[in-house]
């Protein structure tokens, strides 16, 4: 399964780029970004969550049809606002309610390299909207509250920084441990 990166990791904040063809290897990653996807009971997951600066995302909303936007491009956006409860895979954990456009227009590639134009609204709408930012480094919490999003970025800080700490002595640890191995094998082969 592939990894899904969290906030704090650079690739999340960095511009994604366009696809230059759809491949037998574009294929297998929107694959595994749907897979991956379903199994953390999401809606959406864009090329940046997984690690790849490409402009592409995996969608499955209300209407349980899987979707593949490659290159998208919002062409339109309803005047009409709505507010929505939203979360993301790279922020587990953390929900706020988001003014988005009702209703969008866009156009891309699918998996076949085809061509496609959608209008959505609803939660299809918003799910493409929430994907879309992902591509050009932006997240949910930059649209919202700025508190909670210093608060937000600030604790998963410190998560990154507790994990990298908790690595290096695990690290450390095995390094020490093989250290006195390799200091009793050769003290064993002294005596031989």
């Amino acid at each position: 399964m592939i990894k899904i990166y969290k906030l704090g990791e650079e690739i999340l904040r960095e511009k994604a780029e366009p696809v230059a063809e759809v491949t037998d290897e574009i294929r297998k990653l929107t694959d595994d970004m749907f897979e991956a996807m379903i199994a953390a009971d999401g809606a959406g997951l864009a090329g940046p969550q997984v690690g790849r600066k490409l402009r592409l995302f995996v969608v499955i909303a209300d209407d349980d049809v899987r979707r593949v936007f490659i290159n998208p491009q919002i062409i339109s956006t309803s005047e009409e606002l709505s507010d929505y409860e939203e979360g993301c895979l790279s922020i587990p954990g953390v929900w706020e309610t988001i003014k988005r456009p009702k209703r969008v227009t866009v156009q891309a590639l699918n998996e076949k390299g085809k061509p496609f134009t959608l209008e959505a609204d609803g939660l299809l709408a918003r799910v493409i909207q929430h994907e879309y930012d992902h591509l050009d480094g932006i997240m949910f919490i930059d649209r919202g509250d700025p508190d909670v999003a210093e608060k937000t970025t600030e604790q998963f800080k410190k998560r990154e920084e507790r994990a990298a700490k908790k690595h290096a002595e695990k690290e450390a640890k095995e390094r020490s441990i093989a250290a006195k191995i390799a200091a009793k094998e050769a003290k064993k082969a002294e005596k031989v």
